[in-house]
């Protein structure tokens, strides 16, 4: 890269569970809040900034071009350009990486990068023959046509459409992202014992940072509707007290009859948005800034929709091939846990000489995860996963824990629905 990114400050919302505390937050409020919140923390004119770019995944038909929304939400001028994008699980991290290579392309100076997503609000739809009556209905103009109409309908014709299932599902190796982590399940020998103490660990790692208020200084709380005089302030699906006797008492969800992945070695579906303030490292100079820490280099990559969970190690492959780094450069590690058993299964493959020579035209592994660099902090099987914020946290996350630790350089990867992963290299100073 001719020059890092800098990334000046981020914040993030508490990651509640849907259908809980923020359920009734639209996800254009949700996103206002926290980008006015970055604003009045970092003190920035607003009218140096050129542009806001948020990630979102299930768009809202109210607010289409959420970003857009935010923005002006937030107070942001009138003529400050903003626009969405839509990289699946990446979306958050989509934003931050499209806003580095506008900055490098000189098509501005000051950038305001996020996600935001209410999964809650992802909404119930009717099926095709439903929709056509309401249309036949609609056109119908007499009180004779409209009965005969309304005569066509049938019961079933209700049976809803739930777009988070069928948004979940791929349409190109039609399997929804918990069966395609049981298609690694399978090809690593991945057992439920294993995922299950993997996924214990995840809530023991994030309620002993919660407890430690690690989370406190990335989190803006949040005041709750309809009255507004409650207010959340933390995560909401740590289980400080969970155990491998809970875990091993819930069925498989996704293939009943010889599956491994239950709801709770999984994330769960979440609410959550957050942001970042990012510039060149030269501007961020002349401004007088010192950046909470630098974006170094990045790299996405693609693979089958079936084993979409391998996203991270291909994604950071490439990464490493393109920035002269190793593995053993990273101080720590933060890999999207969107099932216990994907995660495991990056660990292998990140370890196996015949992974890489089979699938990454390489002689030898590109290099062992340190389990104890890994989530440090736990991960989305404790915190959750807002699809479209998800990647915007793992970079606060990394920055503050890197600076907490005094540690200097880490690696932000996640797998992507649809058979993509991202990887990006974040330093301090």
């Amino acid at each position: 890269m001719k020059e890092r990114l800098a990334i000046v400050e981020g914040i993030r919302s508490p990651f509640c569970k849907a259908g809980s505390e923020m359920a009734s937050i639209a996800p254009d409020d949700l996103g206002a809040v926290i980008v006015k919140e970055l604003l009045a923390k970092t003190d920035i004119d607003v009218r140096l900034i050129d542009e806001l770019i948020m990630g979102n995944v299930g768009q809202p038909s109210n607010a289409c071009n959420i970003a857009r929304v935010v923005a002006l939400k937030a107070g942001l001028p009138e003529d400050l350009i903003a626009y969405t994008v839509h990289r699946n699980c990446a979306s958050g991290m989509q934003s931050i990486t499209t806003g580095f290579e506008k900055l490098l392309a000189g098509s501005g100076e000051i950038v305001i990068a996020g996600g935001t997503e209410s999964m809650s609000q992802y909404p119930l739809k009717f099926g095709s023959k439903m929709t056509k009556l309401f249309g036949d209905l609609m056109k119908a103009k007499t009180t004779p046509q409209k009965l005969s109409t309304l005569a066509q309908f049938r019961p079933a014709y209700l049976k809803p459409i739930i777009s988070i299932v069928e948004g979940l599902t791929d349409p190109i190796c039609g399997l929804n992202m918990g069966q395609t982590a049981e298609v690694l399940a399978r090809e690593f020998s991945i057992s439920r014992a294993e995922q299950d103490s993997y996924a214990l660990n995840s809530h023991l790692k994030a309620a002993s940072a919660q407890q430690s208020g690690f989370f406190e200084d990335e989190i803006h709380p949040i005041l709750l509707p309809p009255h507004y005089n409650n207010v959340q302030t933390t995560d909401n699906s740590i289980r400080p007290d969970q155990s491998l006797e809970k875990l091993a008492k819930l069925r498989p969800f996704f293939d009943r009859s010889a599956g491994t992945i239950t709801v709770a070695n999984a994330c769960p579906i979440t609410d959550g948005a957050g942001a970042v303030l990012v510039m060149l490292e030269s501007k961020a100079k002349a401004l007088g800034y010192k950046p909470l820490g630098y974006l170094r280099d990045y790299a996405y990559a693609g693979l089958g929709p079936d084993r979409m969970g391998l996203g991270p190690v291909y994604a950071t492959s490439k990464l490493l091939d393109k920035s002269g780094l190793s593995m053993s450069d990273f101080d720590l590690i933060e890999l999207n846990e969107a099932f216990a058993a994907q995660v495991i299964a990056n660990e292998r493959a990140f370890a196996s000489d015949l992974f890489s020579q089979t699938y990454l035209n390489k002689d030898k592994a590109i290099g062992a995860i340190d389990s104890d660099k890994l989530n440090v902090h736990g991960g989305a099987i404790a915190l959750g996963h807002p699809v479209g914020a998800t990647g915007t946290r793992l970079v606060i996350t990394m920055l503050k824990a890197l600076r907490a630790k005094k540690q200097n350089c880490g690696l932000v990867t996640l797998c992507i629905g649809g058979g993509q992963g991202a990887a990006l290299a974040l330093e301090v100073e």
